[in-house]
């Protein structure tokens, strides 16, 4: 059976060392890590993400600006209150909860937070740098699969990494962190997604399999072989009437039958899900210690 790559422990971990290095950051520099959210509309996934974030920030010492807008607010609103928070020199990460609604533009409410702020890694100068290997903020779920490999001392070097998936907020820049000419990266990618025919055909060649599709357990037993590494990155809910909820959760990749073929592998829940929270924590205390830009 292959080992449990423990999320939740290594996500601790993080935010432990997180919580060192924000007093020594007070002690020495009187300077708080400051995470604003902004939330518009009453999405209820939404409100869980937003208030999980406000706790983060309760329990490792930062600061913490939660606003509220309602589902009408118009995109000239949404925009203001940005460039207030960029202009705020003890706001160091500005986080915008995505959907928004219909009649605002996510990309130009994204554009409008300054590079230097935005711990999500979604702005194009940081998706730049990403790529070309400049400093900058890295998108929270890739910044925690690299986390993951690195410290599960996962050998990546000359490995073949198989993405399955291509958006912005994962495939790309996992892809991108994996193919760097560093430590825990320097691997071979390959990329697949919806124009792939054979999708088992590049699976099966993987050693290091990275699952972001969004798809229930699209990748079973026999799409993989044996000793590979695996990152379950979905997240996806599938009935389920034996259980009091009427559902469960599961990943991308079928748990039971992947696990007896690979050497290490993550769990859904408990295994990407908890390193986002922890690496846009990260990301906030790199920004309040300037050693980003």
């Amino acid at each position: 059976m292959a080992i449990i790559i423990d999320g939740k422990k290594i996500s601790d971990e993080i935010k432990s060392e997180i919580k060192q290095r924000t007093e020594k950051l007070f002690s020495e520099k009187s300077i708080k890590p400051g995470l604003a959210v902004l939330l518009v509309g009453n999405d209820p996934a939404s409100s869980i993400y937003v208030n999980s974030k406000a706790k983060a920030c309760q329990s490792l010492g930062f600061d913490s600006i939660v606003k509220r807008l309602p589902e009408d607010t118009p995109e000239s609103e949404v925009i203001n209150i940005v460039n207030q928070w960029n202009a705020d020199p003890s706001v160091h990460g500005i986080l915008v909860q995505l959907p928004l609604p219909k009649h605002i533009n996510e990309t130009k409410v994204l554009l409008s937070i300054q590079p230097n702020k935005d711990v999500d890694g979604f702005h194009p100068e940081n998706v730049g740098r990403l790529v070309i290997g400049l400093p900058g903020f890295v998108s929270c779920t890739p910044a925690g699969i690299f986390e993951l490999l690195k410290r599960s001392n996962i050998e990546t070097s000359g490995k073949h990494a198989v993405i399955v998936g291509r958006s912005n907020i994962v495939g790309k820049p996992i892809a991108n962190i994996l193919y760097q000419k560093k430590a825990f990266a320097n691997a071979i990618v390959t990329i697949c997604h919806t124009a792939t025919k054979d999708l088992s055909y590049y699976t099966k060649q993987a050693d290091i399999l990275v699952a972001a599709v969004g798809k229930p357990e699209i990748i079973r037993g026999e799409d993989v072989k044996e000793g590979v590494v695996v990152i379950d990155v979905g997240i996806n809910r599938v009935d389920d009437p034996s259980t009091e909820k009427g559902y469960r959760i599961v990943g991308d990749v079928h748990f039971d039958s992947v696990s007896k073929k690979a050497s290490a592998i993550t769990p859904v829940p408990g295994g990407v899900g908890p390193m986002t929270i922890a690496m846009l924590m990260y990301n906030t205390l790199l920004s309040a210690e300037g050693v980003v830009y």
